[in-house]
């Protein structure tokens, strides 16, 4: 049930309508709770029926870790919540890709054995809501949150449709005490939402599926096109999946508003970042705070020597690469993102140590210029992020730095410049705030008007078809 699909919009007229005329708060949150299921079961019956017996489990020991002062029972506890979320999250994605490795490293050794290759449905968006499930647990565990008490409470917490499938990921502490606040009808808040849902449609429908089009030919089989058209692929594909993650996230932090909830801000303009260690702190900020926060952190953090800071940011990166996708082109960018955190604290050191060059780097074109690089960098790993195979992300690097003939861009390239100025122009009217601006001093029907205007214009420019969201896999 897409977000930019009618199906959905049907779903949510129905549940925001009904949910509005319900004059009775629990109500409300069964009505939510029950949509939620219906919303998951959507995809498959069996999936949410896992996810419904997962949470319930968790639910008991979170009451446990509450109600016991035993340090021995709450270990065990907590170990038991890991190993069951992780275990559940190893199963469903991850089984195959362990089987075809260990074949791989057999057929290596000179052994012909094939192993099996398992017939599992891996549930959407399993990575989500399992962190999700852990955090609630680990903070009952560190003592910085109560357990939950009601069990419908927290299955809303987990199964909350707007971000269950693709996030952003919800802390506890931050979703439960919105679920007991009485919720009143709001028209700022309303439209608030709706500009939201708005601006997402426009990001997926009239940018990242438009940018597909110019994406997905040359990743299938690069060796076909010029090193030109490899390029424009490389950046249209940078564009496109941070339209495709961020528009899916501005939908569901909609949807949530115009039902009286607050999701985390997912995004904050990304790549305008003047290095790679801001780009984290911009991109899908919901994932890189809990990779900090419950594996960065705990390895030992910054804390210690070079190398021990080094391997604690390496292992945090390839972990993280890996939770995006059973594959060993997914850990590599992982690799590549630690190993850019890794160089870029090298680099800021020797800054410290030759301030000339520092002021140099701070000045209007030079952080220009670490702007670009920045993009740069990220543009070229999503190439590992995006290619099936390595064959295909090395086919890729070739032609990026080597030039070759073939066929030119799908379509014609100057579309791809023109989404690029909208990109941009866009960027600086939020990072200036001169939208705000220019938004308070319209009047009602022009920003009416203007909202038609962009609907409209995001239903001529959307392919004929809507993709599935990137995250979704995840």
């Amino acid at each position: 049930m897409l977000f930019c699909s009618l199906q959905f919009l049907l779903f949510f007229t129905v549940v925001f309508s009904v949910y509005w005329a319900m004059p009775w708060h629990k109500a409300r949150v069964w009505l939510l709770l029950t949509a939620s299921f219906y919303f998951y079961a959507n995809w498959n019956y069996w999936l949410a029926a896992i996810i419904a017996v997962s949470t319930t489990l968790d639910y008991l020991i979170g009451r446990g870790l509450d109600g016991s002062s035993s340090p021995a029972c709450r270990r065990l506890l907590l170990a038991c919540s890991l190993v069951g979320n992780l275990g559940l999250l190893a199963y469903f994605k991850y089984v195959n890709f362990f089987l075809r490795s260990v074949e791989a490293l057999l057929h290596e050794a000179g052994d012909t054995s094939s192993l099996p290759v398992l017939q599992v449905i891996v549930p959407i968006g399993i990575s989500f809501y399992t962190f999700e499930a852990i955090n609630y647990t680990v903070d009952i565990y560190r003592g910085k949150a109560p357990a939950e008490r009601n069990l419908g409470y927290f299955m809303l917490f987990i199964t909350f449709f707007p971000h269950l499938i693709a996030g952003p990921i919800v802390r506890a502490k931050d979703f439960l005490p919105q679920i007991r606040r009485l919720k009143r009808w709001d028209w700022a808040r309303l439209e608030l939402g709706a500009q939201y849902m708005l601006l997402g449609l426009f990001k997926k429908l009239a940018i990242a599926d438009h940018l597909a089009l110019y994406v997905d030919p040359v990743f299938a089989d690069p060796t076909k096109y010029s090193s030109e058209a490899v390029w424009i692929a490389t950046l249209a594909y940078a564009l496109q999946i941070y339209c495709d993650f961020s528009g899916y996230t501005d939908m569901a932090i909609g949807t949530a508003h115009m039902l009286g909830y607050k999701l985390a801000k997912n995004f904050n303009l990304p790549y305008i970042a003047v290095n790679i260690s801001e780009f984290w702190h911009r991109w899908h900020i919901s994932l890189s705070t809990w990779l900090r926060d419950y594996l960065f952190i705990p390895l030992g953090g910054s804390r210690g020597t070079r190398l021990f800071v080094a391997r604690n940011l390496m292992i945090t990166m390839i972990l993280g690469g890996l939770w995006h996708g059973a594959s060993w082109t997914f850990a590599f960018w992982g690799f590549l993102h630690g190993a850019l955190l890794i160089l870029h604290r090298i680099f800021r050191e020797f800054c410290q140590v030759y301030s000339e060059f520092d002021v140099a780097l701070q000045s209007v074109l030079g952080t220009m210029l670490r702007r670009c690089l920045t993009f740069l960098a990220v543009a070229i790993c999503w190439i590992f992020f995006r290619s099936i195979s390595f064959n295909i992300a090395v086919e890729m690097m070739d032609r990026l730095i080597v030039r070759h003939g073939g066929l030119g861009s799908p379509l014609p390239s100057l579309n791809v410049v023109y989404i690029y100025f909208v990109f941009a122009l866009g960027h600086v009217l939020s990072y200036t705030g001169a939208w705000k601006i220019f938004r308070m001093q319209m009047p009602a029907p022009a920003i009416g008007l203007s909202y038609a205007a962009m609907l409209s214009l995001t239903l001529i420019l959307a392919p004929g078809s809507s993709k599935t969201f990137i995250y979704f896999q995840f």
